[in-house]
């Protein structure tokens, strides 16, 4: 089979597409016919490297992507030849203390397809049925490829991690982003009042129309002395901050008295300058979140599905061209989601 494969780490000319071992089926797995699957920020530093991930190469990226199932385990009874199915990367030992309470992001042996292990990114892929989620027809597959992994990472994140209720005030930083985009979507579904950031007009009015109340360049304007401005120096309950370094002291400046500041990770960089007499005289929480549990999957997937939340896609490439979708995310082209096919589906 043709797949994409990074050939080791650095710069994008270790991205290749080209032959690849086809996979073996086990058990507990399904053979699945890919037709789309989505970059990450997480594919750019798979690429780059890691620290504590020590991949066999070359290695097969992705962990987006949705097809058609071809073949399953002897051992898997919830799907069948035929059925159309997307993958949710996160992958759990069901055994140490914290699956056994159901919170599956918190497991002890917790990774991610396409980082720790093989991803998706090729015509076939051989995924653990566990990982599979079902897709209506009618769902096309550059939305089914593009969702998971943005849409349960924004869920958790709010819903879960920071509790957000109704009439409450929400600040997303990099509105347009991947995550940024969906955390976008479900703050204004869950009735909060929306703040959101962004680097050009082009990105804010896509903001303004998936549900911001209140948007700003945060090129042009400090967020945060804008956000205390428009809420009378109050400041917002909720920060979605996922870039890191460069933001993680206005994030926290931006809180009111008892805000939670949640983050997924740090795009810009993981060792930001903070503040603590600010995090204990205003005693801010500061909330860590990943990935999601197969529930939370299901509720903000049939979210997805049934149009209420829609991924933003920048482009559509074939999996030959993946080198490009990473210059596309790494330098900041456009907003949404990057989504890649098998060259073969784009004929």
């Amino acid at each position: 089979m043709q797949a994409v494969k990074i050939t080791g780490h650095g710069d994008t000319d270790v991205i290749e597409y080209g032959e690849y071992p086809d996979p073996e089926v086990g058990p507990d797995e399904v053979l699945v016919d890919v037709k789309a699957g989505a970059l990450n920020h997480l594919d750019v530093w798979v690429r780059r490297g890691l620290p504590g991930v020590d991949l066999e190469m070359p290695h097969v990226p992705g962990s987006d992507a949705a097809g058609v199932v071809r073949e399953v385990g002897a051992d898997v009874d919830r799907f069948e030849a035929g059925d159309r199915v997307a993958v949710a990367a996160g992958v759990y030992c069901g055994e140490c203390e914290f699956c056994r309470d159901g919170d599956y992001p918190l497991c002890v042996n917790y990774h991610i397809i396409g980082e720790h292990v093989p991803g998706v990114h090729a015509e076939y892929a051989a995924v653990p049925a566990e990982n599979l989620i079902p897709v209506p027809e009618g769902v096309d597959w550059v939305t089914a490829g593009s969702s998971t992994l943005v849409f349960q990472t924004a869920w958790r994140m709010l819903i879960d991690r920071a509790d957000l209720e109704a009439g409450e005030s929400v600040l997303v930083l990099g509105a347009s982003g991947g995550v940024g985009h969906a955390a976008l979507q479900i703050a204004d579904y869950a009735g909060a009042e929306v703040f959101a950031t962004g680097s050009s007009e082009e990105k804010l009015r896509y903001a303004e129309d998936h549900g911001a109340d209140h948007v700003v360049n945060y090129e042009a304007e400090n967020f945060a002395d804008w956000v205390r401005a428009e809420t009378g120096k109050r400041g917002v309950d909720v920060v979605v901050d996922y870039v890191g370094a460069g933001t993680w002291r206005d994030s926290i400046k931006s809180l009111a008295k008892g805000g939670r500041l949640v983050t997924c990770g740090g795009t810009a960089g993981g060792s930001p300058e903070t503040d603590i007499p600010r995090i204990f005289w205003n005693q801010l929480s500061i909330l860590g979140s990943t990935m999601a549990t197969p529930g939370q999957i299901d509720d903000v997937m049939e979210l997805v599905w049934d149009g209420t939340f829609e991924p933003a896609i920048r482009e559509v490439l074939p999996m030959s061209e993946t080198a490009r979708a990473h210059d596309l995310i790494e330098n900041r082209e456009g907003f949404g989601k990057v989504v890649v096919r098998p060259d073969g589906e784009l004929d």
